[in-house]
């Protein structure tokens, strides 16, 4: 690995568990990724605070103002550009991105998914899984492409259903993996593009 890192932004909506797994990754000398930048389109998310307290600069970019997917697209996509960022990753980030995105973005973009994907994309999966009376459940980091929750799978993590399990119980300990996987995927995608 050379000295330089990759230059590297986290966008997010909410309370930033996943971005406060990764800013600690990234504390380490050696870990091969640098927070350059965390936007946010949740002016009030709780996770701006832990790039805050890191020194990260942060954006808001509120989705609502623009008409449409793609013109919220091109703004945080200027944003990424402005600041040099060379992979991006998604992190509770609750808005669909438009194919030129993805598209633009491709093979530098991640997100991280609380399923073993391919089964349960979208939302609500920890009540889909103990629907379906799976025995299993578990995170995948992936790639992000234009169609939800598809992109080629980089990391995943099983952990066991239980017996009694609630969605929120099975969302506590998928969580707890989510935590450990998406800082070794992005440790992964970073050695090999340094």
């Amino acid at each position: 690995m050379s000295g330089a890192r990759v230059r590297t932004a986290v966008l997010i909506s909410g309370r930033g568990s996943n971005l406060k797994s990764l800013i600690d990754a990234c504390a380490a000398s050696d870990y091969p990724a640098e927070i350059v930048l965390v936007i946010s389109n949740v002016e009030i998310a709780g996770g701006l605070q832990f790039a805050r307290d890191a020194g990260i600069p942060t954006r808001v970019i509120p989705h609502k103002p623009y008409p449409t997917r793609e013109a919220f697209d091109a703004e945080i996509d200027r944003a990424l550009r402005e600041a040099d960022v060379a992979l991006v990753c998604e992190a509770g980030f609750m808005r669909i991105h438009s194919a030129w995105f993805a598209e633009r973005w491709a093979g530098r973009i991640l997100n991280i998914h609380p399923s073993l994907l391919p089964k349960f994309p979208g939302i609500r999966v920890h009540e889909q899984v103990l629907a379906a009376g799976e025995t299993e459940s578990g995170a995948t980091v992936h790639y992000l492409t234009a169609d939800l929750d598809s992109g080629p799978i980089i990391a995943q993590a099983r952990v066991p259903v239980l017996p009694g399990d609630t969605p929120e119980t099975l969302a506590a300990r998928v969580l707890e993996v989510e935590h450990k996987l998406y800082p070794e995927a992005v440790r992964m995608v970073a050695e090999r593009n340094t």
